[in-house]
This record gives C-alpha cells, structure tokens and sequence, in this order.
C-alpha cells in the first residue's frame, strides 16, 4: 500500500526535475508534484480520520480489497475497450497518469509497456 511517506517522496522527486528541465516538462514535472502531494494530504486525512470511518476487519477486508481490485481491473478494461473514442488530450492525460504511478526510475519503462500494450489491443472489438 502506499503510504503519505511515499507520495512525498515522488512529489520531492518531480519537485526537482521540475528545477532542471525545460519548460514544457518543467509544468508536467509540477503537475505531478500537485498530484502526488494531493495523494499524501489525502491519506494523512485517512488516517487522522480512521476512526471516524467505516472499515471492516479480516475476512472482510481482504473481501473488500479483492473487490477493490476487481472494480479497478473492470474500470481499466472499460477505459480500454473505449480508448480510440476518448479525446486525444485525455488519453494523453490518461497515458501520463497511468506512467507516472511507478518507480521514478522505472516510469520510461513502463510507459513503454503502457504504449505497446494500447498499440496491440488498438482495434480489438468493443
């Protein structure tokens, strides 16, 4: 799971690239920072909140996470079954999300893998 401790460190990491590249990257560098600060506000409020939230326990968590997973993994299908119909700007936004997730280090590759995977899955049926 990721922590606040995490996202801060990403945010730091696109923090600094946003100081040494151009300005074109500089400005996705920052939105990134945002992005990954965002994330870290939101689950420090989850666990200064957690006992004002419902959770569940055991059997019931683990049920919950595979739901979790499964909602996601059915979301993910969805965006992809739809993807020659969603504009090029969001699936550009979509695309750099989904790339940035990973390790800083690892984000060429796995963007790389993101893109061959929407070029071979590009005109599969609907």
């Amino acid at each position: 799971m990721f922590t606040p401790k995490f996202y801060r460190a990403k945010a730091a990491e696109f923090g600094e690239l946003a100081k040494t590249g151009d300005p074109e990257k500089s400005a996705e560098y920052r939105k990134r920072e945002r992005s990954f600060t965002s994330l870290a506000d939101n689950e420090d409020w989850l666990a200064q909140n957690f006992e004002k939230t419902l959770h569940g326990s055991g059997e019931a968590a683990a049920s919950l996470a595979a739901t979790e997973e499964h909602v996601l993994r059915c979301l993910g299908a969805a965006v992809i079954m739809q993807w020659t119909t969603i504009p090029k700007k969001l699936q550009r936004e979509l695309f750099d999300s989904a790339g940035s997730i990973g390790d800083l280090l690892d984000v060429a590759k796995l963007r790389g893998q993101i893109a061959r995977f929407l070029h071979k899955h590009k005109d599969d049926e609907r």
